[in-house]
């Protein structure tokens, strides 16, 4: 529950601090006093956006900080989740800077306006006029019947297999859409690809091809240029190979004079062997140059293919068309590989429905026996409130689509007076019959659900008098299991709670400033006194007071 409210610089607070207590608790005050602007402040604290002008000094921050006492209440996992410290006692604050940048804190610890969000969803249910329009909403509606059946466990496991089911069902319409697309390029695409396979191609072989081809196109010219080698170092009167050895054979003479000439020899000896090498090595190449017009042929037709694949493909090279064979390839080979994973994708989402239908089932038949129990207990209550006659027809029906909290659609009608049909409660229900059947939704939700603390404002809307009078019963019994507040304008509703705050205006200074003060008996008899006559408070209205009181 709510321990404490500290806020400063908000709206018409410039500093306030207020302490609360379990129980039923009352707040009070003239319209336009300050009330909604107490619920605005706690509001940031669950997380609500702010803006600028929320702040009264616009050149100050603006500080709201609430105490929650949650020990009760198993909370435990939700900080572990969020990786937050746990406190018993948890201090919750939001800053609002001048700048206009927002600031959270769970226990110090600073966190995004999401984790405040679903924390709050622990902590406090706000009841606005708003929510009671919720009333007449079929999620709302769902929401009571399942809080009723206690779908919460089924319903998280419906809805993690909800979600999985429409992940698969988004993968596979991915895939459906790559597999279209794949399909209509199937046929060119092995086309391209069976070109390139049968091209046979190697990496570095359009080089020799090139050279290859090269020579044998010029075998004449080559053949007489290696003739004419020959014939300069084999001629036998002035061969270059006979003078070299001529040469060798008088420096070899002079050898034993000096180490200069010996070793001029063994140099002039070298070069006879290497050009003795190099002649035997053009003999050799002599032999192998023939002119081959069907080998030419055959390499001028493996170039011409591959500089016509080149060109269509527009690259410069063997290796860049061995990638674009590869992609070909896995494309071509990725069309089986994609029915494959399509048609397991398909099994996927039978089985999900499988198991979707069969929660689906169990949500169902919870939420059907908890009808009943349900209608029972609202029209308990509303009896007591001043609706002796009213019905309620609650029907679920299947559905063909996968909702997020089953597969049921619900009619909730409604008929307040006897001799009336059946209709929508947004269609037929009046403001203070909506009031009052919300209260009693929130009575017996109270019974099912561990909500520390429940702010009622104005749900008193619309009625008056002894209703007014069992509607405060209600809420105070409510108080016996959980932390109620009650924001109205109601004497009757004011004089059942434990505690009553009464939020007021002030002139400070220049300033008008709203303040928050819990009421000793006496300030609460003033007020409720002035709740029933106004300003000027008579006798009557002072004993009046009295005896609500009592």
């Amino acid at each position: 529950m709510i321990t404490s409210l500290s806020i400063e610089n908000f709206a018409l607070i410039e500093k306030l601090n207020i302490n609360f207590s379990g129980g039923f608790s009352i707040i009070t005050g003239e319209t336009g006093a300050g009330k909604s602007i107490l619920l605005g402040a706690l509001g940031l604290v669950l997380g609500k956006r702010a803006d600028l002008s929320s702040l009264k000094n616009a050149s100050d921050k603006c500080i709201v900080e609430a105490n929650f006492s949650i020990a009760k209440y198993d909370l435990k996992w939700f900080f572990e989740s969020n990786e937050l410290d746990y406190e018993d006692e948890t201090i919750i604050r939001r800053e609002i800077l001048p700048s206009g940048k927002s600031r959270a804190f769970i226990n110090d610890s600073p966190v995004n306006l999401q984790k405040l969000q679903d924390l709050s969803y622990y902590l406090i249910d706000i009841h606005s006029q708003h929510q009671t329009l919720e009333l007449s909403e079929e999620e709302f509606q769902f929401k009571i019947i399942d809080a009723i059946a206690n779908n919460k466990e089924l319903l998280l496991e419906f809805q993690s297999a909800l979600k999985k089911y429409r992940q698969t069902k988004s993968i596979l319409e991915a895939k459906n859409s790559s597999f279209s697309a794949i399909l209509k390029e199937k046929d060119y695409n092995e086309f391209l690809y069976t070109e390139l396979e049968s091209a046979n191609l190697k990496a570095g072989e359009l080089e020799d091809l090139e050279k290859t081809y090269e020579t044998l196109n010029n075998v004449e010219f080559i053949k007489d240029n290696l003739s004419s080698l020959l014939a300069l170092a084999n001629e036998e009167q002035f061969g270059l190979l006979k003078n070299l050895k001529e040469f060798k054979t008088t420096l070899q003479k002079n050898g034993h004079f000096s180490p200069e000439y010996q070793s001029l020899f063994e140099r002039t000896n070298s070069i006879v062997i290497e050009f003795d090498d190099i002649v035997k090595e053009l003999n050799r190449e002599s032999d192998m140059v023939f002119n081959d017009p069907e080998k030419m042929e055959l390499i001028n037709q493996k170039l011409q293919q591959i500089y016509a694949l080149q060109k269509k493909h527009q690259v410069l090279s063997v290796e860049e068309l061995l990638e674009i064979q590869n992609e070909l390839e896995n494309k071509v080979v990725s069309v089986t590989t994609l029915e494959d994973e399509i048609a397991q994708l398909e099994i996927n989402i039978k089985d999900f429905e499988v198991q979707l239908d069969t929660i689906a089932s169990k949500i169902s038949q919870s939420r059907r026996e908890a009808v009943p129990h349900l209608s029972q207990k609202l029209i308990e209550i509303l009896n007591q409130l001043g609706m002796p006659n009213v019905r309620f027809e609650i029907s679920i029906s299947p559905s063909e689509y996968y909702h997020n909290n089953g597969k049921d659609t619900l009619q909730f009608l409604f008929s307040a007076n006897k001799g009336t049909d059946f209709g929508l409660l947004k269609k037929v229900a009046s403001g203070g019959e909506m009031s009052r059947i919300m209260l009693a939704v929130k009575s017996i939700l109270s019974n099912y659900s561990k909500l520390p603390t429940i702010i009622f404002d104005e749900i008193d809307t619309g009625v008056s008098g002894e209703i007014a009078n069992k509607m405060g019963e209600i809420m105070k019994v409510m108080s016996h299991s959980m932390q109620v507040f009650a924001i109205t304008h109601l004497p009757q509703i004011a004089a059942k709670g434990a505690n009553h705050y009464k939020v007021f205006k002030t002139i400070v200074g220049e300033n008008t400033v709203s303040e928050l003060k819990l009421l000793n008996n006496d300030e609460r008899i003033i007020e409720i006194a002035e709740m029933l006559s106004g300003k000027e408070i008579s006798d009557s209205a002072m004993n009046h007071a009295k005896a609500l009181l009592n």
